[in-house]
């Protein structure tokens, strides 16, 4: 059967999280997301579309998991992420 074909299992979380950090890295720090996500929701939320509260939601959904991950990621350098990552591709 097709790889294409095959429908993805528990297994393939983790290698697809380590592919998604690994292509991450190369746009910057991660730990800094968090703080640019904040910056621009701030500036989103003084504007028309910003005042609703089903995108508040989104917003602060969207900060929580960046700020969980990084916070995940925080005693690791960029280094030992970036080597972590191109070992488990």
């Amino acid at each position: 059967m097709l790889k294409e074909n095959q429908k993805p299992t528990h297994r393939d979380v983790m290698p697809s999280v380590i592919n998604f950090l690994s292509d991450e890295l190369f746009e910057g720090e991660y730990k800094e997301q968090p703080m640019y996500l904040q910056e621009i929701f701030e500036l989103l939320m003084h504007t028309e579309f910003g005042d609703d509260i089903n995108l508040r939601q989104k917003i602060l959904s969207c900060l929580r998991t960046s700020r969980n991950l990084a916070e995940a990621l925080s005693p690791f350098s960029e280094k030992q992420i970036y080597k972590a990552c191109a070992s488990n591709k």
